[in-house]
């Protein structure tokens, strides 16, 4: 009897125990959820400053969800990912608009403005304890310009020095930035994009992520065209820049870490 009596109440205890695991579950996935819509409409928020960013932010983040899903992250580091995807960016709301929307090659002044963006990006959510972990959110936005070779901002980290979530969301970045329209430039198509980012690989960005970039073009792609349109035909109407359209062979990349390829 009193054996009956421990088996029944250990089985209530472990229902007991595995409702509150998933009760806990629920509640951690709904605040995920939320946290995550709130990061979307902030992504929204800065690319709103410029048409030709439109949903720039949110095609980093999906992108970069693929990669580290293809690289076998787990569910929360992909997670971290996701949400990091959509923030890169939002240090630029500390950067003026004369810098931001400059049409034209920026000055070493505007540079150093420029350069601020991710510092200021960390520090905008590094008080939100889900968004401060290592390797988290915050860290994140702060490399997401280091460059595989050192030669990135802001601290000029390589290698396994920077984040591994920071990798992947260059990658991301570089991608959505070289399809759009820029007053500077005008876009290019999702395979020279690609090509240009593989000739990097090893300079400006870690050679694994470029791999498995190559392997899940398909992908990659399906998760752009997910998107009501493309930003580059989203955009306001754009005049082409003087030089003319790039033309496969060209580099769109700039190797030198004073001329970077994504603002």
């Amino acid at each position: 009897m009193l054996n009956m009596v421990r088996a029944t109440t250990s089985l209530f205890v472990m229902k007991r125990n595995q409702k509150k695991r998933m009760r806990n579950r629920g509640e951690s996935l709904d605040s995920f959820t939320s946290l995550h819509h709130l990061a979307e409409a902030l992504g929204n928020a800065v690319d709103a400053r410029d048409s030709q960013l439109y949903r720039h932010s949110r095609d980093v983040a999906e992108v970069s969800c693929v990669l580290a899903h293809a690289m076998g992250f787990s569910r929360e580091e992909i997670d971290v990912i996701h949400i990091a995807g959509h923030l890169h960016d939002i240090g630029k709301i500390g950067i003026p608009d004369v810098v931001l929307k400059k049409k034209g090659p920026l000055d070493a002044d505007e540079w150093r403005w420029m350069r601020l963006h991710p510092g200021i990006g960390a520090e905008i959510v590094r008080p939100v304890p889900a968004l401060n972990g290592p390797g988290g959110v915050a860290d994140i936005i702060l490399r997401h310009h280091e460059r595989f070779d050192g030669k990135g901002y802001p601290d000029g980290l390589g290698d396994d020095q920077i984040p591994r979530g920071a990798r992947i969301v260059a990658v991301a970045d570089t991608l959505s930035a070289l399809l759009r329209n820029r007053s500077y430039r005008a876009g290019c198509s999702f395979d020279l994009a690609c090509a240009e980012i593989r000739r990097c690989s090893g300079s400006q960005f870690d050679p694994v992520v470029v791999k498995v970039l190559e392997k899940n073009r398909k992908k990659v792609a399906g998760c752009l065209d997910a998107a009501e349109e493309l930003a580059v035909s989203a955009c306001s109407p754009y005049e082409p820049p003087s030089h003319g359209l790039f033309v496969p062979g060209e580099m769109l990349l700039q190797e030198s870490a004073s001329l970077p390829h994504v603002l």
